[in-house]
C-alpha cells in the first residue's frame, strides 16, 4: 500500500502542458486541443440524451465517452513522468482531473503489484471525489438519486487506469453525491479481480447494437457508403473527401470494362496506387499487374523494354527477351511518365492500342496481346502535342477516359486517414509503436499546403516515426515541421493564473521560455496576503505561531528560523498576543 495518499506530487508539470493560444483561439493539452466549456451547456447536453435514449443507455454512452478522454490521459501519463514511480506517474489522472475542473479527487488506497503474467498482477485503488460537476448536475435536474450518476467521469477512470497499467481495468462508483452522500467514491481493479457480475459491468469500446435507428433515406446512404468502402477495401487507396470520392467513382465505373485510362495531376497524388486500384476492381485482378516509368529508361531501351528482343536485334542481344506488354498479357500495363515517352516508341504504342498487336525489337512476327494500358502524366499532353513532342493521334486514343486525381490540397478530409495509414505502415517497417499524432500537429498537417502531394506526407510521417524515441506515443508537431515555430501561448501559473505569454522572458534563440519565471519572494508574500484576505499582523502572527511549532515551542530556535535575535523575536510575539487580548 503506498503511504503518504493525501500527498499528490506536484502539478506542475502538468500545468507546463496546458497552453492557451490566444493567437488562433485553441487550448491545448501535451498537443491535444482541448475546449473550456460551461457546466450549463454540458449539463444541458446530458440531459438531451437522457431524454431521447433513456436513463441505460445514456449511462452507457457517457460512460464511452469519459472511456475515451481517459485512454488519452492514460497513454499520456507515462510519458509525462516516465522517471516516477508508478503512483506519481498515475497521479496524473486525477490531477488533470482536478485542472479540468471536473472533480477534486483525494486519494484513499493505492496498492499495485506487476507480474510476468497479467493475470497474476494486482491493482486495487479507492478515491474520494468532491465537487463533481456531473452528480451535481445530475441531482439538479433529477433530484435525490438511488443509484449513482457519475458516469463519464466513472468512464474516465476506467479509460484511463486500463491505458496506463496496458489491462482492463472496473471502477465502480461506491457512493454518489447524486444519493445525498457527503462526497463521491470510487473503488477500481484489475478486470480479472473482480466478480464474474461485476466483470460484466465493464466499459464496452464499441457503442450497443441498436443504439440509434436510422431509417428511411438516412439508411439507403448508409447501405451505399458502405458499399463503397467494400469496394474501397479491395484497392490501395484511402480517403472520403468529395474530391476523392469524384475520381474514385470514375474509377469504379470505368473498372469493370476495357478502355484505357489516362490518369492525370501533379506529382505525387498517387497515380500508380489509383492505376493499382483499377486493376484490382477489374476483371484482370487475377493476371499481372505491370508497372514502367518511361521517365526513368534511356530512350535507346525504351523499345526493348516495352515490346521485347529478339536474339541478335543488336550488339549484345544475347537471348529473345519479352517486353513489358507480353508480360503484362492478360492483366493491365501501366505506363508513367507518358509523356516523357519517345516519338518512335509513341507509335507502336498506337498499334497496340487500335490492332492489339506488337512486334519484338528485330522480330517480323506480330504477336496479339490483350493488355489493357493504363497511363499517368502530369504532362500537359494537349501542349506537348502542340508542340509536337506528342502524337496528337496517339492523344485522341488515349483521352478517351481521363480521370484527374485532386491534389492533396483538395483533400483536406483525407489527411488524417492517410496520416494514420502512413503512421501504421512506417511503424511496422522500423519497428516503432507509436499510438497517432498530437492535436497539433494533426492540426499543422491539414495547414500544410503540401505542393509534392501524397508523396511528401509519406515521407514527413516515416521522418517523424524515425525521430520518435522509444517509448513516444504521439508523434509531435516538431518531428513532423521541425522549422515550423511554436505558437505564442499563454499558460497556468502556480497560482492558477492565466499567465500572458508576453510576460515571459525569451529564450537564447528568441523563443518564449517553456517555463514562467518565478516570481520574486516580495511577490509571493504580497499574493498571499490577496489570496486568503490577511493584514500583515495577522500573517506575522501566524508566521511567529508556525515558527513556534516548528521548534517545538523553544523560542530562540523559533527565532534563528526567521533570522531574528532572540529578544526581537520575544518581542513581536508578546506584542501580537497583547494585541489579540
Amino acid at each position: 500500500m503506498t503511504d503518504h495518499l493525501n500527498d499528490l506530487p506536484s502539478d506542475m508539470d502538468l500545468r507546463e502542458l496546458l497552453r492557451f493560444s490566444n493567437s488562433d483561439g485553441r487550448i491545448w493539452l501535451a498537443g491535444q486541443r482541448m475546449l473550456l466549456m460551461h457546466v450549463n451547456a454540458l449539463q444541458a447536453l446530458r440531459n438531451e440524451i437522457i431524454h431521447t435514449l433513456g436513463l441505460a443507455q445514456a449511462r452507457k454512452l457517457l460512460m464511452r465517452a469519459g472511456h475515451s478522454a481517459g485512454t488519452r490521459d492514460g497513454l499520456l501519463a507515462r510519458q509525462v513522468r516516465s522517471q516516477m514511480g508508478t503512483y506519481e506517474a498515475y497521479a496524473v489522472g486525477p490531477q488533470l482531473h482536478m485542472l479540468e475542473g471536473a472533480v477534486q479527487v483525494k486519494p484513499v488506497a493505492f496498492d499495485y503489484k506487476p507480474h510476468a503474467d497479467p493475470l497474476q498482477s494486482h491493482f486495487h485503488a479507492i478515491f474520494n471525489w468532491h465537487h463533481s460537476w456531473e452528480a451535481e448536475a445530475h441531482r439538479a435536474d433529477h433530484g435525490l438519486q438511488h443509484e449513482s450518476a457519475c458516469w463519464s467521469l466513472l468512464g474516465y477512470a476506467c479509460g484511463y487506469s486500463s491505458a496506463f497499467f496496458q489491462q482492463p481495468v472496473l471502477f465502480k462508483e461506491t457512493q454518489c453525491e447524486a444519493c445525498g452522500k457527503s462526497h463521491c467514491q470510487i473503488e477500481g481493479r484489475f478486470l480479472h479481480e473482480w466478480e464474474s457480475g461485476d466483470a460484466d459491468m465493464a466499459v464496452k469500446k464499441k457503442p450497443t447494437a441498436g443504439l440509434l435507428w436510422v431509417g428511411g433515406a438516412a439508411a439507403f446512404q448508409a447501405r451505399s457508403a458502405h458499399e463503397q468502402y467494400m469496394e474501397l477495401a479491395k484497392t490501395p487507396l484511402t480517403g472520403r473527401s468529395p474530391a476523392f470520392v469524384q475520381a474514385f467513382e470514375l474509377l469504379r465505373q470505368a473498372a469493370p470494362t476495357q478502355v484505357s485510362v489516362l490518369l492525370t495531376g501533379e506529382t505525387g497524388v498517387g497515380k500508380e496506387q489509383f492505376a493499382r486500384a483499377l486493376h484490382a476492381l477489374s476483371k484482370r485482378s487475377e493476371r499481372p499487374f505491370v508497372a514502367i516509368n518511361c521517365a526513368a529508361l534511356p530512350a535507346d531501351l525504351i523499345e526493348s523494354e516495352l515490346f521485347g528482343v529478339e536474339k541478335g536485334a543488336y550488339t549484345g542481344a544475347l537471348a529473345t527477351r519479352m517486353g513489358r506488354f507480353e508480360r503484362a498479357d492478360g492483366g493491365t500495363l501501366f505506363l508513367d511518365e507518358l509523356g516523357e515517352l519517345p516519338l518512335p516508341a509513341q507509335a507502336k504504342l498506337l498499334r497496340v492500342l487500335q490492332q492489339g498487336e506488337i512486334e519484338r525489337l528485330g522480330g517480323t512476327q506480330a504477336r496479339k496481346i490483350d493488355v489493357r494500358i493504363v497511363a499517368a502524366t502530369n504532362v500537359d499532353l494537349t501542349e506537348a502535342a502542340q508542340a509536337g513532342r506528342f502524337r496528337q493521334d496517339l492523344l485522341y486514343r488515349l483521352n478517351v477516359y481521363p480521370i484527374e486525381i485532386p491534389p492533396l490540397r483538395e483533400r483536406l478530409d483525407d489527411i488524417a486517414l492517410l496520416a494514420k495509414y502512413f503512421l501504421e505502415h512506417y511503424g511496422r517497417l522500423h519497428n516503432k509503436r507509436i499510438v497517432g499524432f498530437e492535436d497539433a500537429a494533426m492540426q499543422a498537417l491539414h495547414n500544410h499546403p503540401w505542393p509534392g502531394n501524397v508523396r511528401e506526407l509519406g515521407n514527413a510521417v516515416e521522418r517523424a516515426v524515425i525521430l520518435a524515441p522509444i517509448g513516444q506515443l504521439n508523434i509531435p508537431m516538431s518531428s513532423l515541421f521541425p522549422a515550423m515555430a511554436a505558437p505564442l501561448v499563454d499558460r497556468i501559473s502556480a497560482s492558477g493564473q492565466l499567465q500572458s505569454a508576453a510576460t515571459r522572458p525569451r529564450s537564447a534563440n528568441g523563443e518564449h521560455s517553456a517555463q514562467a519565471p518565478a516570481p520574486s519572494p516580495s511577490a509571493q508574500v504580497l499574493q498571499l496576503l490577496q489570496q486568503h484576505g490577511l493584514s500583515m499582523d495577522e500573517l506575522e502572527h501566524q508566521l511567529l505561531q508556525e515558527a513556534m511549532a516548528r521548534s517545538q515551542g523553544n523560542q530562540a530556535a523559533a527565532a534563528r528560523l526567521l533570522k531574528m535575535s532572540r529578544p526581537k523575536f520575544t518581542y513581536r510575539l508578546g506584542r501580537l498576543e497583547d494585541k489579540n487580548t
